[in-house]
């Protein structure tokens, strides 16, 4: 409650003159002169205190705006003015709480003021009259004070009491005040906090020119509070309700809460979007735009051409920026069709595309390969009188590169030249690429050499290129040693490099090596990435070690890597091969978990894991779902049905594929013909088998070595060795090279026959054409050996095996031991790998 202080008690003791004065007086009517004589006469009294006039009949009698005037005559002093507010609130005066919390703000006492104002709600309720009198216009010119507007909207808003609150905003627009920004942020939020977005488009006009002067806009800070709220449906209505009631909104508002809701509400932002072309404002090609974009980045390529279309039904022109957004979101969906057809749409129309559209449509053709189309699009460029830039030559150089056609690059290169343009160092790494590919390597080298000399830094890339092309050649040592050349020269080391190094020792089959540059990736702390391991899981798969392989792919979850599609499709492969296909299955089911997209080489492993388990309908509905789907089997997807089939002996089944290929663009190849060979061969169907081999002669496709080798097999298993020899010279009159495994069958045909002086002689051919025998052909020449009695022939097989690297597998290790052998080859450890007998 409030309490009076006892000074005013003083006030009849010390002022009776006054008193008896004020008595008369009050019973007359005054003019407006006298009632401020008055106010200013208790004004007086109560600074020197005496408050023993206040209990009068006068004080009793004074009316509020007396009482008003007497709180600004005090206030000089704030406190005195406070102990006569809370005396006229008991005596029931009703004192305009806004003219003390002038008085005290004025005075800089925002505690006290704070204070009085929640005495006041304890006292009144919520629904008190802050604003009280202040409407008196006698009293407007003294009481506009932006600093007492502030206090009262933000005591109002604390309290909720946000009707209120907006009548004092209200009437301060009115009176010219204007809000700190804070206080109207503050009031927007409790009307949206109280959900009276009415009260809010109700005076949108003069809350708008509340915020104007801090440049925000009221319609887009009520409609971002109510999205972040998730009150969508409010603030759709609340969009339509400002429309309706005819205030004005800028489309620029609008664009920006579009952009806001792309991040991750687009459906929220079409909402939007339909609205604004249902109730206004008029739409431009920004907000189309903005929209349209947002479709783009998300591959929604169908909704982002339906809103182009609207877009131009209602009128509004697409500009540049509409066709290169759509246009760039179709060629990055892999739409090439569909961009390209708009790219022209947007020349007919008159649309003057810049540099930088022509560029990245050139730049989609080149990263596909259709270089024709590429440069296409680069003429129509330069017919339309835009030149070609640094970036436009530099993108047809890589792919003049990436297609082989290095001295046409060069003549791009020319042109930069000549227009006096700068080649950037990515131009540079384009052309070094491509020399190195078409193995003008020493060229790349020399063009390194000039770049420096010009005042350029290779960067890593270029680096990476150049060692890549020494590993590709097999110039390990070369690559090395520029390797720590470039290390030397503070150049960053990357793991592209280092992941050329790995791949190159892989290639040449050296193992060790490839061991030694993965630690020398720790000792540089270079982080391996998912390609260094892939290289690593081929290597242990290569030494059959299929658990260290899996060890390698587990760990690079370990350390936080994401294996992509390759290094799931090596893995599950390598189990596919070393018939383990239940393994590959559950590594596709993870790769499945994991959301990595399986390409076209997965899929291809997948039906093959299927055939191995012998779940050859599975393998069917995989096969149909890909026929129906987006992605098109490739010619590995049929031979892999088609070789699944036959070895399930289904070759019904084999032929129905191998007539559904016949009907592809790209058609059998000689694999395919082969696999059918094979299977008939397998079948003792040799006329089936020999016709087709006769028609691979006289039309395409050409027998490979793997065709003869099925034949040569059959024959050299039948009584018909002579078949394989005819077979096999003429292999090598038509230019193909025999393999190992070529050799190799010859070399079993023989020694079955016991003909093992000639498989000797077949032998030493092989190496003599500079091919490294395997433990198959080492393990057929040794039983053969072994078979006639010449067992120390067999021996010295046995350790030229060992010293050349290949290491005795178990069928051979079976075989030996079914020989007995001399003391001194058991004495020397000829005979069982790393384990000498005893005497």
């Amino acid at each position: 409650m409030f309490r009076l202080s006892s000074s005013s008690l003083r006030f009849r003791k010390f002022f009776p003159p006054f008193y008896s004065v004020f008595v008369k007086l009050n019973t007359r009517v005054f003019s407006s002169d006298s009632i401020k004589a008055l106010a200013a006469g208790v004004s007086k009294a109560i600074k020197e205190g005496n408050f023993n006039l206040l209990d009068s009949d006068y004080g009793l009698n004074l009316q509020r705006n007396e009482t008003s005037l007497v709180l600004l005559s005090l206030e000089s002093e704030p406190n005195s003015a406070v102990e006569y507010f809370r005396w006229a609130e008991i005596s029931g005066k009703d004192p305009s709480f806004y003219t003390i919390a002038h008085v005290l703000i004025r005075n800089g006492m925002f505690d006290v003021a704070d204070k009085v104002f929640d005495e006041m709600v304890v006292n009144r309720g919520k629904d008190f009259h802050v604003l009280g009198s202040i409407k008196d216009r006698s009293m407007e010119v003294c009481l506009k004070h932006g600093d007492v507007f502030r206090f009262l909207i933000d005591g109002c808003c604390k309290y909720g009491m946000v009707d209120e609150a907006m009548k004092i905003f209200v009437y301060s627009i009115q009176l010219g005040v204007v809000i700190p920004e804070d206080s109207v942020y503050r009031l927007l939020n409790s009307l949206i906090d109280a959900a009276r977005v009415d009260l809010i488009a109700d005076h949108f006009d003069k809350l708008c020119r509340g915020i104007v002067p801090y440049g925000v806009s009221a319609h887009g800070f009520v409609m971002d509070a109510l999205f972040c709220k998730g009150e969508v449906t409010k603030a759709l209505e609340f969009h339509r309700l400002v429309m309706e009631r005819g205030f004005r909104v800028d489309i620029v508002s609008c664009n920006k809460i579009l952009k806001g809701l792309l991040v991750d509400q687009i459906g929220v932002a079409s909402m939007m979007l339909r609205l604004v072309l249902d109730c206004g404002p008029a739409p431009n090609v920004v907000i189309f735009c903005t929209l349209i974009n947002g479709f783009c980045k998300r591959g929604e390529m169908d909704r982002a051409f339906e809103l182009f279309k609207v877009m131009e039904q209602k009128g509004i022109a697409p500009d540049l920026i509409a066709y290169s957004t759509v246009i760039d979101g179709y060629f990055k969906a892999g739409m090439l069709g569909m961009g390209h057809k708009l790219f022209l749409q947007a020349l007919h129309k008159g649309v003057k595309l810049d540099v930088v559209v022509f560029s990245s449509t050139v730049d989609v053709y080149v990263k596909v390969g259709d270089i024709t189309t590429a440069f296409d699009v680069y003429k129509r460029m330069l017919c339309q009188g835009i030149s070609p830039n640094v970036v436009t030559y530099t993108i047809l150089i890589k792919g003049l590169c990436q297609d082989g056609r290095i001295y046409e690059a060069f003549g791009i290169y020319g042109h930069i030249l000549k227009r006096g343009l700068k080649p950037s160092v990515v131009t540079y790494s384009s052309l070094i690429d491509g020399l190195c590919k078409c193995g003008y390597l020493r060229s790349g080298f020399a063009l390194y050499e000039d770049m420096i000399q010009m005042g350029y830094t290779p960067d890593v890339v270029i680096y990476s290129v150049l060692v890549d092309g020494l590993c590709k050649q097999g110039l390990m040592l070369h690559a090395l040693r520029f390797s720590v050349k470039t290390l030397r020269q503070s150049v960053q080391p990357s793991v592209v490099v280092f992941n050329s190094l790995i791949n190159g020792w892989y290639k040449l089959n050296r193992f060790e090596e490839v061991l030694k540059v993965f630690r020398l990736i720790g000792v540089y702390g270079i982080k391996p990435d998912v390609a260094t391991f892939t290289t690593l899981m081929r290597v242990s798969v290569m030494e059959g070690k299929l658990e260290e392989a899996l060890f390698l792919f587990f760990r690079m979850f370990k350390m936080g890597l994401e294996p992509d599609a390759v290094a799931f499709c090596t893995l599950m492969d390598a189990f596919c091969k070393h018939m383990k296909p239940t393994i590959g299955l559950q590594l596709f089911d993870l790769m499945q978990r994991n959301r990595i997209s399986a390409d076209i080489a997965v899929c291809n492993v997948v039906i093959n894991l299927l055939f191995k388990s012998h779940c050859a309908e599975d393998a069917s509905k995989y096969f149909k779902n890909l026929l129906e789907g987006k992605m098109e089997p490739d010619i590995v997807t049929y031979n892999t049905m088609i070789c699944g089939f036959c070895s399930l002996r289904r070759l019904d089944e084999a032929a129905r594929i191998f007539e559904m290929l016949k009907c592809t663009p790209f058609g059998p190849n000689s694999v395919t013909l082969t696999i059918l060979i094979h299977a008939l061969c397998k079948n003792n169907d040799m006329d089936d088998a020999i016709r087709i081999f006769s028609t691979m002669k006289e039309k395409d496709p050409n027998p490979n070595v793997v065709t003869y080798g099925c034949l040569m097999d059959w024959f050299s298993k039948s009584v018909d060795i002579e078949g394989s020899f005819k077979l096999f010279e003429d292999m090598q009159e038509k230019g193909i090279s025999p393999s190992i495994i070529s050799y190799s069958i010859i070399i079993d045909g023989l020694c079955k026959r016991g003909r093992v002086d000639e498989a000797k002689n077949i032998f030493h051919q092989a190496i003599d054409s500079k091919l490294l025998p395997d433990v198959v052909a080492y393990g057929i020449l040794i039983r053969g050996c072994c078979k006639v009695g010449r067992l120390v022939e067999a021996a010295l097989l046995y350790e030229h095996m060992l010293r050349n690297g290949v290491k005795p597998d178990d069928l051979l290790q079976r075989a030996l031991s079914e020989y007995n052998t001399p003391k001194w080859l058991m004495r020397k450890g000829l005979w069982v790998h790393d384990k000498p007998m005893p005497d």
